[in-house]
């Protein structure tokens, strides 16, 4: 059976194409813009295209992150608790926490042995335990995103900042700036207060091994070391598909 998994975030949106609950055909990552029902039925289709399926072929799209009614096609919506538990699962049953650090809310959910989410955790409507955090720094810093987390790593001063208010934050990040604190510096500082916020939010439901993080910043390497040492554990990265697409996963597998 052909299943459809849609995940549809403030930033992006992700669809995944499943064979049998087994062997992705089909996944892509695309802005998600003003125009839901446009984009997801853009994406539906393109992604469709790409692994080699007819819709009429298609048993399922699931939904998740956002109400059903705006992705019209859809035949079923899914919490997205339900589908990040489904998906990291999905990735390695071995997971017990998952932590899903995205552009605008981090969610840590507890999962079973069997695939199952038992406990979750959900940030503050705050932008500043999120993706956004960092967009915010880098546009501040006017510094390339890609090169943002490894140049934390270069940091050797800790330095406190404001970890509860973007907007707090970056007005002491434009003061570091202007007394000529090192980049990495304070990009250490940056990566240590969200990395001290995200890992608040996961310590909530408890930390059981193993960890995986998933969302757009499971690909800063600087989050992740800083959360490896506050929360004194491995935190595992998807090698084998962008963490970006989990969800999208386990709304597929969602029926």
């Amino acid at each position: 059976m052909i299943s459809v998994g849609i995940d549809v975030g403030s930033k992006y949106t992700k669809v995944i194409v499943i064979k049998d609950d087994k062997e992705i055909l089909g996944k892509s990552i695309d802005e998600t813009g003003f125009d839901v029902k446009a984009k997801t039925t853009e994406m539906f289709k393109s992604t469709l295209k790409q692994a080699g399926i007819n819709e009429k072929e298609v048993g399922n799209v699931t939904v998740t992150a956002i109400r059903k009614e705006l992705v019209p096609f859809a035949n079923r919506e899914v919490p997205k608790v339900v589908a990040i538990a489904k998906g990291a699962y999905f990735i390695s049953p071995n997971v017990r926490t998952v932590i899903d650090a995205g552009a605008e809310e981090v969610v840590a959910v507890k999962v079973a042995e069997d695939g199952k989410f038992t406990d979750y955790a959900v940030s503050e409507k705050c932008a500043a335990g999120s993706g956004a955090f960092i967009d915010a720094m880098v546009n501040a810093l006017g510094e390339p995103y890609e090169k943002f987390g490894e140049l934390a790593l270069e940091g050797t001063q800790d330095i406190p900042i404001n970890d509860q208010c973007v907007i707090f934050a970056e007005s002491e990040v434009v003061g570091l700036v202007s007394s000529n604190v090192p980049l990495s510096n304070i990009s250490r500082a940056i990566h240590v207060a969200l990395a001290d916020r995200i890992s608040s939010i996961a310590k909530k439901i408890g930390i059981e091994e193993e960890v995986m993080i998933i969302g757009g910043l499971a690909n800063d390497v600087g989050l992740i070391t800083f959360m490896e040492k506050n929360l004194n554990v491995k935190v595992n990265v998807p090698s084998e598909i962008k963490p970006q697409l989990v969800t999208a996963i386990g709304a597929a597998l969602s029926y």
